[in-house]
């Protein structure tokens, strides 16, 4: 292995450590997390259905209402009314108040003219009876109590996480969920407050019940993508806001808890929250008792209507009929704007409204641990392994489609999810790891050919075309250079008779033969994938399956061969035309084991193969004439290429063998061929397989009949003379079919 190729995995290996910790939480690292947020907000926006969610109606606290009734808040009365309106004359279902009512409403006066009762006016019977007779119309929050009570109406209040202490309070919390002690563990890992803003006990008590509204799983990017639904306070757990709002319309089910022991990793025993059940309904939370912002519109998505308008009626009652109420602002001056994946500025009644209407509808996102986890992780060691193990035997365009398909892979798959599970993974970090192996494998290519690229520029400029040479991973086939022994497939081509067809020719028709005949074979041998060993004269040489391998050499080599024929009869045309004698070429192939690699003297080095196969391959391409073919192969070509179509024309011996060789001329390709050549080829085979076995006569039938019907093919004439031969001089019992029979 090269230097460069034990950075690259070093590297590799490096970058997998550093994406696995991140996954796992145990070494965060900032830009990962960003660009993950990033990623997500843009699934996000991508998959947002823009549904119109028309159960659920915001009341807005709006400009309009805050000029006719004064800014806010509000006397306790206005609400008062606003509540009686909207359950008595709109017959709504549920009502919730995003807003916070921590304070007495002590607008009317009520206690300066209690003072003044208790004072200078205590013996004015007149002032005292009018006082009575107006208290309860000036006892507002008593007015405000009385209009929730015995409705489905859920306050909003307020948990403090900065680090308040416990002396920070003001109001009342409403009843928990439930309490540790009922659970019977000693914590969980939820967010836990240190102090709260809620609402009088006097509207604490009158409502059906309440739930927390801040939200301190806010990103560290100020993003509201997550909110929990619990919260633990001094070891009891609150529900949110939207949780009450869905519990007071199911009915106020009963609430289960599915914990789960903690993930690998945490630093804390305090089991997990999974989920929250409402009666038959499982709400999946995350560790922290959140869930993801189930997102289905941008802003403004809802049915705002203006709180002046419903208290003054004027609005259709089939408008809030059966609806789900939530009365809150979206104006930029109640201070009630979030960031969120859609908008930099999103309504916090809007965030609770999806969350309401996401639960209702069973369509939370979840991002399950640690089984996200471990599958994120898994998925880079996998891509690590294609990187590592693959891409190393890859030409680069092949390295940038397998990459190319990993990245498609993983953003499907996860879209997939998404959609069709709810389930959430990383995407992110998958990509950009995916990127960075693409990177630095790429990195070492070009590190490897600039520091090699003298030798291949001496070693294979000559034998290769340039888009190869871009293509090969020199970091590789580096060793190979140096000379291996390797399986390839050997190519001989040349002008049959080529001295005494060149005899009389001038040096310049020499050239104008030579030149475009050369350029038509070597193109062949490059066009099939093919490396060009040299070329002499009229012979040129090529092999296949190296210096990259090959799985395909001999498929290849033998449609470099039926190229050449091809070639060859058009290039006749033309020199038929320019008064130049034409051409008849001979081909030999032959598949075996080479030595390829280097051969140098000490004045030049060049790249090619040696061995009996390039020189079986050779005499294959010599026998052409004597069997008045075109192409000549060896048995282990024949066998290579099982989907060709061959005949077999002679077993010769060789002096680089012990037991003889038998030859083939290829026809082509089976899908290639008309069936007439099928039916001549199997009777020519027939009467070849009667000469073997010493059945003359006939042999000498089959052979005449097949010349007969083709007289141009000189091998059925070469084999009635050697049947004569057999006739007067027949062989020994144990003949090998090769001739001339040994003696």
């Amino acid at each position: 292995m090269s230097r460069l190729s034990w950075i690259r995995t070093l590297t590799g290996l490096a970058a997998t450590l550093l994406f696995a910790l991140h996954t796992l939480g145990l070494l965060p690292v900032p830009p990962l997390t960003r660009l993950e947020q990033a990623g997500y907000d843009l699934r996000v926006r991508i998959n947002l259905p823009n549904s119109h969610d028309t159960r659920i109606v915001i009341v807005d606290i709006d400009e309009k209402s805050l000029a006719r009734l004064g800014r806010w808040p509000w006397g306790r009365q206005h609400l008062a009314q606003l509540t009686d309106t909207l359950f008595d004359h709109y017959r709504i279902l549920t009502l919730g108040f995003d807003v916070l009512f921590t304070e007495r409403d002590d607008s009317s006066g009520l206690m300066q003219l209690e003072r003044l009762a208790a004072g200078p006016m205590r013996n004015q019977p007149a002032f005292l009876f009018e006082l009575n007779r107006l208290r309860p119309s000036l006892e507002r929050d008593e007015r405000f109590a009385k209009s929730l009570a015995g409705r489905s109406v859920i306050l909003g209040h307020y948990f403090r996480s900065d680090g308040s202490s416990p002396s920070s309070q003001a109001g009342t919390l409403p009843e928990p969920l439930i309490t540790l002690d009922e659970l019977g563990v000693r914590g969980l890992s939820l967010v836990k407050p240190t102090g709260y803003g809620a609402n009088l006990e006097i509207l604490r008590k009158a409502a059906l019940g309440g739930g927390f509204l801040d939200n301190p799983l806010v990103d560290t990017d100020g993003v509201h993508r997550a909110i929990p639904l619990v919260q633990e306070y001094q070891g009891e757990l609150h529900q949110s806001f939207a949780l009450g709002v869905v519990r007071a319309i199911l009915g106020d089910p009963p609430v289960t808890l599915g914990l789960r022991s903690a993930e690998f990793g945490s630093r804390r025993d305090d089991p997990l929250l999974e989920w929250i059940g409402l009666g038959p309904h499982r709400i999946p939370v995350d560790g922290h008792g959140g869930i993801l912002i189930p997102y289905r519109v941008g802003p403004n998505g809802f049915t705002h209507l203006s709180a002046l308008d419903v208290l003054e009626k004027s609005l259709p009652v089939e408008s809030l009929n059966d609806a789900i109420v939530l009365v809150g602002s979206a104006i930029p001056g109640m201070m009630d704007l979030h960031a969120t994946p859609l908008h930099p500025f999103h309504p916090g009644v809007e965030i609770h409204a999806t969350v309401i209407g996401g639960i209702l509808d069973g369509v939370i996102k979840r991002q399950p641990e640690p089984l996200a986890t471990l599958l994120t992780v898994a998925q880079m060691v996998l891509i690590a392994g294609i990187f590592g193990l693959l891409m190393p035997r890859l030409a680069p365009w092949r390295v940038l489609q397998v990459t190319g398909i990993i990245l498609i892979l993983l953003t499907w798959s996860n879209a997939l999810l998404w959609r069709r599970a709810d389930l959430i993974l990383p995407l992110a970090a998958p990509l950009l790891f995916t990127l960075l192996l693409l990177a630095l494998h790429l990195g070492v290519l070009f590190g490897s050919a600039r520091a090699w690229g003298a030798r291949p520029n001496r070693l294979l400029a000559d034998h290769l075309p340039g888009a190869r040479l871009a293509q090969i991973d020199w970091a590789r086939i580096e060793s190979t250079l140096h000379g291996m022994q390797r399986e390839i497939s050997v190519l001989f081509v040349n002008i049959r008779d080529f001295p005494a067809l060149t005899a009389h020719l001038s040096p310049r028709e020499l050239k104008q033969l030579l030149d475009p005949y050369l350029t038509r074979m070597i193109r062949a041998i490059h066009a099939h994938h093919g490396t060009l060993d040299h070329f002499t004269g009229d012979v040129v040489m090529g092999f296949w399956g190296a210096p990259e391998e090959n799985p395909r050499h001999a498929r290849d080599a033998l449609r470099c061969a039926l190229a050449m024929q091809r070639a060859v009869g058009e290039l006749n045309d033309e020199l038929q035309a320019k008064g130049l004698p034409t051409l008849t070429i001979s081909i030999g192939i032959q598949t075996g084991e080479a030595h390829v690699g280097e051969l140098a003297s000490g004045f030049r080095s060049v790249y090619g193969a040696v061995g009996a196969t390039v020189e079986q391959a050779r005499r294959l391409e010599l026998l052409g004439k004597r069997y008045g073919v075109t192409v000549t192969v060896g048995d282990a070509t024949r066998r290579a290429v099982p989907e060709g179509v061959f005949r077999q024309l002679d077993r010769i011996r060789s002096r680089l063998a012990t037991a003889p060789m038998e030859i083939f001329e290829p026809l082509g390709f089976a899908d290639d061929l008309a069936d007439e050549i099928i039916d001549a080829l199997e009777g020519y085979h027939e009467a070849l397989r009667l000469y073997r076995i010493g059945d003359w006569e006939e042999a000498r039938v089959r052979f005449r009949l097949l010349m007969e019907r083709d007289p141009e093919r000189s091998i059925h004439e070469l084999y009635l003379s050697r049947i004569h031969h057999l006739l007067a001089h027949p062989p020994a019992a144990a003949w090998d079919g090769v001739f001339p029979p040994r003696a």
